[in-house]
């Protein structure tokens, strides 16, 4: 038998493998490219852009708790135009797709940010960060509102004509209804999920952790319930969802892939195991070898076959089948 096709599709981006490196934790490559070669990768997302640099939120900023981290970085980087200049070429030769996450605090931020990389060689796509909980006012990101994340997402629809993901956030009511609003907007797919709300507080010095008080939680303690918000999402809409949140192995990856995700994203996972990414990638080729199952798109969406109609039988959209409501915002 020939081996497992893992190949899959996100918009106009064709990937070898279903596994990316998440946005945040794997910067733009330079470091993991010195223990394995990117290009094994299905694609990298780049740490988070703004249109000007950023010194990020002051320290501490990680603080470890049991089964998970948080996190309150506040999109340090070294801005648009230092990426496009330094980053970008290097990455342009790296043999793997790169999507760009791109952050702003208004729309026209958005636009801007997307119309400028429309001609940056190498980018394949823009992951559009709605969900970030450490830069909005009060923890209140554009995707606590569905109103707001199709605004956004049209606005940027409008701006490029590059493969468009949008990045939910799980500190919403419904995040079937941010999907949704993501897909009528023309998102090309979804990534669920950004970070979870939470804190810590310094019993030391009897006065939270960190100095936006609020930060994002990531790590395994998210998975069960990135896991829920991924099978919501891939219920509600057509597009692809990229499964994120807790996944650090084959297995892990695995369930998200048959809850419906199209591909999933390794985040905190590389701080614990810089080799993630190709240990998940090889995972689940075996995982399919062994049960014969010879290509991966069979694999999406099989766990909601007693829930769903069609499941798992080349639906590139996993299992969502619902008719595309109206917007109720």
């Amino acid at each position: 038998m020939a081996s497992p096709d893992l190949s899959v599709t996100i918009g106009a981006i064709r990937m070898k493998n279903p596994v990316m490196a998440a946005s945040g934790t794997f910067g733009f490559g330079r470091e993991f490219g010195q223990l394995f070669d990117i290009s094994v990768l299905g694609a990298v997302v780049t740490k988070g852009i703004t249109l000007e640099p950023r010194a990020g939120n002051p320290p501490p900023r990680l603080w470890e708790t049991p089964c998970g981290l948080l996190n309150s970085v506040g999109l340090q980087n070294p801005g648009l135009e230092a990426f496009i200049s330094e980053e970008a070429p290097r990455l342009a030769g790296a043999g793997v797709p790169v999507i760009v996450n791109i952050s702003g605090d208004t729309v026209a931020e958005f636009c801007e940010l997307a119309s400028r990389l429309e001609d940056v060689a190498g980018v394949a796509a823009i992951e559009v960060n709605v969900s970030c909980p450490n830069i909005h006012a009060a923890g209140r990101p554009f995707a606590s509102d569905p109103g707001s994340v199709y605004s956004v997402t049209a606005a940027v629809r409008r701006a490029t004509t590059k493969t468009l993901i949008v990045k939910l956030s799980p500190n919403i009511a419904d995040i079937a209804d941010a999907a949704r609003a993501a897909e009528m907007g023309g998102s090309d797919a979804v990534s669920c999920v950004n970070t979870f709300l939470g804190m810590a507080v310094d019993t030391a010095r009897m006065r939270p952790v960190f100095a936006r008080v609020f930060a994002g939680l990531s790590g395994p303690a998210i998975r069960p319930l990135a896991l829920r918000a991924v099978w919501e999402a891939a219920s509600a809409v057509k597009i692809p969802v990229v499964g994120i949140g807790g996944i650090s192995s084959a297995a892990d990856a695995i369930e998200f892939l048959l809850a419906g995700a199209r591909a999933v994203a390794v985040g905190t996972g590389n701080f614990v195991s810089p080799t993630a990414c190709p240990e998940v990638v090889a995972g689940i080729g075996s995982y399919l070898e062994e049960r014969g199952i010879r290509f991966l798109r069979d694999l999406v969406g099989r766990a909601a076959a007693g829930a769903f109609a069609d499941p798992g039988d080349g639906n590139p959209h996993g299992h969502g089948n619902r008719e595309e409501p109206e917007r109720p915002w």
